[in-house]
C-alpha cells in the first residue's frame, strides 16, 4: 500500500520542515498532531454551539436544569454524611 500524496503550499512545506528540524519530529508526526488538535478544536466548537442552542431554548434549558438537579441528588445517594 502506498502512502497518500497531499498537495500543500510551499509556505506550509517550509513551515513543516522548520518545525521538524526544531522539534526533531518527522513531518508525518507533526501533521498527525496538527490534525488531532484541529479535530479536538472542531469537537469543542460544535459542543459549544450545541450548548448555546440548548441555553437559548428556554424549555429545553429548564429540562436540562431539572435533570442536573436529579443527578446532583443521585451523586450522594447512599453516602453517609
Amino acid at each position: 500500500m502506498t502512502d497518500p500524496t497531499i498537495i500543500i503550499s510551499p509556505k506550509s512545506q517550509e513551515t513543516l520542515e522548520k518545525l521538524s528540524m526544531s522539534s526533531g519530529e518527522t513531518i508525518p508526526t507533526i501533521l498527525e498532531k496538527a490534525i488531532e488538535n484541529y479535530r479536538r478544536q472542531m469537537f469543542l466548537m460544535e459542543a459549544n454551539q450545541a450548548f448555546t442552542a440548548l441555553r437559548n431554548d428556554e424549555t429545553l434549558w429548564q429540562e436540562e436544569l431539572a435533570e442536573r438537579q436529579i443527578w446532583d441528588n443521585a451523586i450522594a445517594d447512599g453516602l453517609e454524611e
